[in-house]
């Protein structure tokens, strides 16, 4: 069932979303600084393109110190934005019957665009 819920969500806009990650994970990589952020964004890209038969997984060590300053930088800079995308994202397509599985991985999506520093998607 979560391939299918994949190809779905590919068709319907995860691809360029995900995509969108990427190319811009990648932008923030051509700056010294913006490597880790860059590496993120690139990890979000790849969560977004198939999220379904996935959970949000806190990995080891995910409260050292160098990874809470992170997730604060990346909380105030990016992190508010994609939040805020797709909880709009989830509220308008959990509007519908059908939209909701798809609302669900937007919301499944939010701890992973808030603070990525020692989360994944697995």
């Amino acid at each position: 069932m979560s391939l299918l819920g994949n190809i779905i969500w590919l068709i319907c806009g995860g691809f360029f979303s995900g995509l969108g990650y990427i190319i811009g994970g990648l932008g923030t990589c051509l700056t010294i600084i913006g490597i880790p952020f860059g590496l993120q964004a690139i990890k979000i890209g790849f969560a977004t393109m198939a999220p379904f038969g996935k959970q949000n997984i806190v990995v080891d060590n995910s409260s050292s110190l160098l990874r809470m300053i992170f997730n604060v930088l990346w909380l105030i800079l990016f992190g508010w934005g994609i939040a805020t995308a797709h909880l709009v994202s989830a509220g308008l397509l959990a509007l519908t019957v059908i939209g909701l599985p798809f609302a669900y991985q937007h919301l499944k999506l939010i701890p992973l665009a808030l603070f990525p520093f020692g989360r994944e998607l697995k």
